[in-house]
């Protein structure tokens, strides 16, 4: 575990940039989503209606709320930890989607009749603490992409130091480590979401 959070610890500023596009535009969704953007609320219905009919929701709905929160559990540690971490290697082209992705976490701040969820104090607890236990695995994980990608970039030039397709072994190893507290931090957001 020490191994792990000192890889967390060496990707800090990755880490941290990530999770400072997360906030902005989450910020920037809630915003737009309370103050009935047309766009904005046209997107959460069709994003909330399309995940509707996911095997996440259809466990929910039928009682099976354990079931659920594993299989939110896979979706978020493989489409959208690992991916974050893939993405992250390209640094520039990830931050968009990082974008992207917090700002539909700020969009759905609002419910399905377009009310806030942060007017009553129980939904903006419950909304608010799924957003962070989400948002800080997911800023890891895309962090030490990042970080992996900068490590690439400033070996372009010729280095010495062993590598696997272009990516720093040191830092693979670390992006590795970084996921044994990536993932129970995944698995702690889902249980919350869906047992709480």
């Amino acid at each position: 575990m020490r191994a792990s959070l000192r890889a967390i610890d060496n990707a800090r500023a990755a880490i941290l940039s990530v999770a400072a596009v997360y906030i902005l535009s989450v910020a920037i969704g809630i915003g737009m989503a309370s103050l009935g953007n047309a766009y904005a609320l046209d997107r959460r219905d069709a994003i909330v209606g399309s995940a509707q009919s996911g095997d996440t929701l259809v466990a929910y709905r039928s009682g099976d709320r354990l079931r659920a929160a594993l299989l939110d559990f896979a979706a978020n540690l493989g489409l959208g930890g690992l991916t974050s971490t893939a993405l992250g290697i390209s640094v520039v082209g990830a931050y968009p989607v990082f974008a992207y992705r917090g700002w539909v976490g700020g969009i759905v701040s609002v419910d399905a009749q377009h009310r806030s969820r942060l007017a009553s104090s129980d939904t903006a607890l419950y909304y608010l603490v799924t957003l962070v236990l989400q948002l800080i695995p997911y800023s890891i994980a895309g962090g030490v992409g990042v970080r992996l990608g900068i490590g690439a970039w400033r070996d372009m030039r010729g280095s010495s130091r062993a590598s696997v397709l272009g990516l720093r072994t040191d830092l693979l190893r670390d992006a590795a480590l970084a996921y044994v507290v990536i993932a129970p931090l995944f698995l702690v957001a889902s249980l919350w979401e869906f047992l709480m």
